[in-house]
């Protein structure tokens, strides 16, 4: 054992990556093992055409993601979204509104700075950020997307302080993934309820961050070519087996950029995102083929981010 081993060892640590593959006995709360995620769900005419394609293939949705920020969405936009995500049992989870991709900002624009893109700069965008996440839970919101460390603490503050829901899940977006256990622990202990792992993660990495968290980590099965387009159907599987919980991420490779929605691109969202539910079905079914005993979360599961009706 080296002695930065020895050291690791002595914090509780993994000596190395976990290439054992640990079958995980860690659960939600609901003691299932997975659940299933849909990105990149813009508004409110999106989540229907989710729900109503989940419901052709006899499919549960757990989770939908947004991506182009809470501020680009009316109070009418949010409250729908919030009463369909109320009336099916499923977390909808909104971005936080103005990033530095997003802002006047050239380093996240920059191919060297592009990692900072989902990132508050300065002090008036850090509360901004909140200011987006107040008016949302405000609205019925109780799951919102976040990818600045500091933002994360502020919420923690805030819950604490009673000033936001203690029920508010804090997702930490695939922008700011933590790529090592130790990353992993810093960021739920600042407030981080689920953890989007890098869609290049291993088996024995990912099994490495499951031995230190007990933190649901969300994987893309498919990633959008801008995160690499993977395609991992036939790991679901060990990758349930290993990071248990899990919430199974399904983008959509070969698909448009789309962020920020709006009137102009409103229906390539849309499509892409019934394929995405597609993807879903596929790599579900292949899950039941090799390994059926695994369970996934029911509507309204206990710890998901299901929004209030207002």
């Amino acid at each position: 054992m080296s002695k930065a081993q020895a050291f690791a060892a002595s914090l509780g640590l993994p000596e190395r990556d976990q290439y054992q593959l640990a079958t995980s006995a860690k659960r939600f709360e609901d003691g299932a093992h997975y659940r299933v995620e849909i990105p990149s769900v813009e508004g409110p005419a999106i989540l229907e055409s989710v729900i109503a394609e989940s419901k052709r293939f006899g499919l549960t949705v757990n989770r939908v993601s947004q991506g182009s920020g809470i501020m680009l969405l009316s109070d009418s936009d949010i409250l729908d979204m919030a009463q369909m995500g109320n009336a099916e049992g499923l977390e909808v989870c909104l971005f936080v509104g103005p990033r530095m991709s997003f802002d006047i900002s050239a380093m996240a624009l920059s191919s060297n700075g592009k990692a900072l893109g989902g990132r508050h700069a300065g002090m008036d965008q850090l509360l901004y950020g909140l200011e987006d996440i107040f008016r949302a839970a405000d609205l019925g919101i109780r799951s919102v997307l976040v990818a600045d460390e500091g933002l994360v603490w502020l919420i923690d503050q805030a819950k604490s302080k009673g000033q936001l829901p203690a029920d508010l899940v804090v997702k930490i977006s695939a922008m700011m993934s933590p790529t090592n256990p130790v990353s992993a622990k810093i960021i739920t202990e600042l407030g981080g309820n689920t953890l989007n792992l890098t869609g290049d993660i291993t088996l024995p990495q990912l099994s490495s961050i499951r031995a230190v968290v007990d933190t649901p980590v969300d994987l893309y099965i498919e990633s959008p070519d801008d995160m690499g387009g993977f395609v991992r159907n036939y790991e679901i599987p060990e990758i349930v087996r290993v990071a248990s919980p899990v919430y199974l991420k399904f983008g959509l490779r070969n698909a448009a950029s789309v962020y920020p929605v709006g009137a102009h691109n409103k229906e390539v969202a849309r499509i892409q995102c019934v394929e995405k539910v597609n993807r879903a079905h596929l790599g579900l079914r292949l899950l039941e083929r090799n390994n059926a005993s695994f369970i996934q979360s029911g509507k309204f599961a206990a710890g998901l981010g299901v929004p209030t009706r207002s």
